[in-house]
């Protein structure tokens, strides 16, 4: 491909009222060179998850001093009202219904507010060749990129992402009316990777720049930036298919010492514990039922009954992965 300097503009869009009659307003960057295809770039789904938006930052720096081919959008804020909230989702207040963003897509241009932020963005990302949903996880969360194992470049394109974790998913067998932006992607036949960066409600500053080479390495498969990708860690190729680990009582959770993210647990492993915390009753003992990886472990608190604690992963293939 032709590489040109990239020019530079930027938008701001609507993408909501307030009650007030203020506008949700979101900002759109766009780097543009020679002709190409168009990658899209999208963080602040979710109002505590800053990694993504520290990322958007630098990626724009340096996109702004190089030649490219086609077109690289890129969405810092996607959901304003969360992060003027400081919440992971948006305010309650606005909309109960669908207070999660990652939950509407494609979004509905009728619907609830949540939703017609989703039907905004959706019609300035429907034209992308590729997807990057930048997101940051819990403080115990491995860092990862998933993507749906549906036909697309996406499996390619998450490794050449380069963390040492990749996270498959099945593709959606139905058409859900709403979903993620990562599922929505799919069923539009259009390669999407969910990003997660270390931990939320901080700028890391190793995330952040395992994030802008990642995005980079997106890029450079593609052909839109010129370069080679660098050598990328041994990868471990997990499947989400173990439901999540959830308490089935309210009280203080605590989990066991002797657990971690990235550990492969066996059938019965205590995870932790739920202790009344005025009784000091044992309430209940957390154990794994199936074997897996664990890829994100709660670091304990007051947790009512229901809340997941722990999430676990299986490998994807003997040939894909060696087992710990």
């Amino acid at each position: 491909m032709n590489h040109e300097p990239a020019a530079h503009t930027s938008r701001t869009f609507a993408v909501g009222q307030l009650p007030s009659g203020g506008s949700i307003d979101v900002v759109e960057h766009t780097y543009r060179g020679a002709e190409g295809p168009t990658v899209s770039v999208i963080a602040g789904q979710h109002g505590i998850e800053l990694n993504g938006t520290a990322v958007a930052r630098r990626l724009g720096d340096r996109l702004s001093t190089m030649s490219i081919a086609g077109t690289v959008r890129v969405l810092p804020v996607a959901n304003p009202p969360a992060m003027d909230h400081r919440s992971y989702m948006g305010p309650a207040a606005y909309d109960v219904v669908n207070p999660n963003l990652n939950r509407v897509w494609p979004g509905d241009s009728d619907g609830t507010l949540t939703e017609r932020i989703a039907a905004y963005l959706w019609d300035r990302l429907a034209d992308s060749d590729a997807i990057v949903d930048l997101h940051s996880g819990t403080p115990e969360m491995l860092t990862h990129v998933r993507y749906c194992d549906d036909g697309t470049t996406a499996d390619r394109l998450a490794t050449a992402f380069g963390v040492a974790h990749l996270l498959v998913d099945e593709p959606p067998k139905s058409d859900p009316p709403r979903t993620t932006l990562r599922n929505a992607a799919s069923q539009a036949e259009i390669p999407a990777l969910t990003v997660e960066l270390a931990n939320s409600r901080e700028v890391a500053t190793e995330a952040v720049a395992a994030g802008l080479e990642g995005v980079t390495n997106v890029l450079k498969t593609m052909g839109m930036v010129p370069g080679d990708i660098e050598n990328t860690p041994t990868q471990q190729v997990l499947r989400d298919d173990i439901p999540a680990v959830c308490l089935s009582s309210a009280g203080l959770f605590e989990p066991a010492s002797r657990v971690t993210v990235g550990d492969h647990v066996q059938v019965g492993t205590v995870l932790g514990t739920v202790h009344n915390p005025e009784t000091f009753e044992l309430v209940e003992t957390i154990t794994a039922d199936r074997s897996g990886f664990v890829y994100s472990l709660s670091r304990g608190g007051a947790n009512a009954a229901g809340e997941r604690v722990a999430s676990l992963a299986s490998r994807a293939s003997t040939a894909d992965t060696e087992q710990d």
